[in-house]
């Protein structure tokens, strides 16, 4: 199936409610098996600069919660950078979270706006702010009898009780669908502790966020680069999984993979969501670059040879990304967690990237990444702002 296809497909997917979040996931996972090679790992050569060190891989099963994964696993980095023992944070505490607001809004706006498991990179964010966090061994989400996550018939539910919600039967909504639209979602992933013990300690949520985690959510910016807006101003961030309207600073191409090289230097992580549904994209083989052809016109033996070692790649231009963004072969499919830099044995420069698909690939669950891919698939960045570059940070004015 070629790259357009198959991203029509996801991209209509992604705008249904109840299971498109499980099915898109599954389906996009699905379709990266084919983007591989056997003999890939030992015609690649990658050498570390930075690691700046993570917590352990997790998978986050038949959902599609990857963005509370990527930035609840950057929030246990930021923990590690500022010192302190970083704590497993649960990846469905912030998604439970999630699906209520999301509940609220999509009722709000008569259910002309996104539902499902996706969600952004700021919504973790925006959760710990709201709602602070807990361990994962305190809220795991699995209370339906399986060991990983499987949404599925818990979202299908969540459609039926917001699909009747907005029919309005009774001619005006009382204030007892919220209870009845929460009691589903606690039903499949537990209630949520009010009172926890953590080593000996009692904490609310609220509470263990401020004193063991230990982060101010104001201190972390989201950005991303579009031609069609002005450049370090904010804008709303136009893709369907940014259900709260959330604004996203716009800066130029080059300043992301700047931002992110910023970062890495003065020990900062990067959460990152991005489209990875491309033929150059290989989740099995842990590398992703841009080809400097498209799939359809390569030759049978050009693609048996994708994945064996380093290639040549395009200049992406702002105009390439935009067009990109507009005619649906960018969509926000996917988000993961940048750790580091590492170059191969041509010297070309790859980050290193954190995936929640479990340690079934190469690398154990990571992957290297070129900076045009960057460049080219970034739907969003989100970092510390102590990490912008002072340039930067001056004509955003954070």
């Amino acid at each position: 199936m070629n790259t357009f296809s198959f991203k029509s497909v996801f991209a209509a997917s992604v705008f249904l409610a109840g299971t498109a979040g499980c099915f898109a996931q599954d389906v996009l996972v699905n379709s990266l098996k084919l983007n591989a090679s056997d003999k890939s790992k030992e015609n690649f050569k990658f050498t570390e600069v930075i690691n700046l060190g993570t917590t352990s891989v997790k998978t986050q099963g038949s959902s599609g919660t990857c963005w509370s994964y990527s930035t609840n696993s950057f929030l246990e980095s930021e923990m590690i950078r500022l010192g302190k023992q970083p704590v497993e944070l649960s990846q469905i505490y912030s998604a439970r979270n999630v699906y209520v607001d999301k509940g609220v809004n999509y009722v709000r706006m008569h259910g002309a706006i996104t539902l499902g498991d996706g969600g952004a990179l700021h919504d973790v964010i925006n959760m710990y702010k709201k709602y602070g966090t807990v361990p994962r061994e305190v809220y795991t989400g699995l209370n339906y009898g399986t060991d990983k996550n499987k949404f599925a018939e818990m979202a299908a539910l969540i459609e039926g009780v917001l699909s009747a919600v907005v029919k309005n039967p009774n001619g005006e909504l009382t204030p007892n669908w919220q209870k009845a639209y929460a009691a589903v979602i606690d039903s499949y992933l537990g209630k949520v502790p009010e009172n926890f013990n953590y080593k000996g300690k009692n904490y609310t949520p609220q509470t263990f966020a401020k004193e063991v985690v230990g982060i101010n959510p104001d201190e972390y910016v989201e950005m991303s680069s579009f031609t069609n807006t002005p450049y370090y101003q904010k804008t709303t961030m136009m893709v369907p999984d940014n259900w709260s309207l959330d604004q996203v600073y716009n800066v130029k191409l080059n300043d992301m993979t700047d931002v992110i090289d910023n970062a890495l230097k003065k020990g900062y992580t990067v959460a990152w969501a991005t489209d990875v549904s491309e033929k150059t994209f290989s989740w099995k083989n842990g590398v992703a670059y841009v080809a400097t052809k498209k799939f359809d016109d390569m030759t049978a033996e050009e693609k048996a040879d994708l994945f064996n070692g380093p290639k040549a790649e395009p200049e992406i231009t702002p105009e390439m990304r935009q067009a990109a963004f507009d005619n649906y072969t960018t969509t926000d499919d996917h988000g993961m967690h940048i750790i580091g830099l590492a170059k191969d044995q041509t010297g070309k420069e790859y980050y290193i990237v954190k995936n929640s698909w479990g340690e079934t690939n190469d690398y154990k669950g990571f992957l290297f990444v070129t900076k045009n891919f960057v460049k080219y698939k970034t739907t969003a960045l989100l970092v510390n702002k102590g990490g912008i570059p002072a340039e930067i940070a001056k004509k955003l004015g954070v």
